[in-house]
């Protein structure tokens, strides 16, 4: 039986540092946009016939949470992640789309939603939604697509991004603290004063 193939991708940002006076993608936020390129194009044949796939980047400006000030118009990471796909001619093959708002994992989905990005799509086991991220930042985004999307198991289909950072003992130490600060929490407005709750309590640093 030949395994499902994501026909809607979801990448998920790392962050944006600059060189000179020039605001960049950071090495692992590049390595899960190169994912998503090579995952589309590995699949092509399986899209062919089918509607393009879609490729919603989503990312804003993490480092807000730290003070940092944002980044000019058309430098945060969404934008950012769009413009290297663009520039690799992933728009020739799939249906783009951004998120640019958000600061967190958790606002990285519920702003997908509430922008409305996912409308027309249903998911499941047969149909699953794509997760690109880092293998050891997909286990928190499955937590938290569960309770955003009400996605699980063979609903989402993992697609890890590889290099551009190496495995972070941060996010173990976040992601159980989001199962601890999370449980039996479900709605967004909840689940936005659990998250700013969270993080004041960890040591310095926002969650990706």
């Amino acid at each position: 039986m030949t395994a499902p193939v994501a026909t809607v991708l979801l990448v998920f940002g790392r962050g944006v540092t600059t060189i000179g006076e020039q605001f960049v993608l950071t090495p692992a936020s590049a390595a899960r946009v190169d994912a998503a390129i090579d995952y589309v194009h590995t699949h092509r044949d399986a899209f062919a016939a089918a509607r393009a796939p879609l490729v919603v980047f989503t990312g804003g400006w993490a480092e807000a949470s730290r003070g940092a000030p944002q980044p000019p118009e058309g430098s945060r990471e969404g934008d950012l992640m769009l413009a290297r796909a663009q520039a690799a001619g992933l728009a020739a093959h799939a249906e783009l789309k951004l998120e640019r708002r958000s600061r967190s994992t958790l606002e990285n989905l519920l702003h997908t939603v509430e922008d409305g990005l996912l409308a027309g799509h249903a998911f499941g086991p047969g149909h699953p939604l794509g997760l690109v991220s880092h293998a050891w930042h997909l286990p928190r985004i499955r937590f938290l697509a569960r309770k955003v999307l009400r996605l699980r198991g063979a609903g989402l289909l993992d697609v890890p991004a590889t290099g551009g950072e190496p495995a972070s003992n941060r996010e173990r130490v976040v992601h159980v603290a989001s199962r601890l600060w999370f449980l039996g929490v479900t709605d967004p407005a909840r689940l936005r004063r659990r998250e700013r709750a969270m993080v004041a309590s960890l040591p310095r640093r926002a969650p990706g």
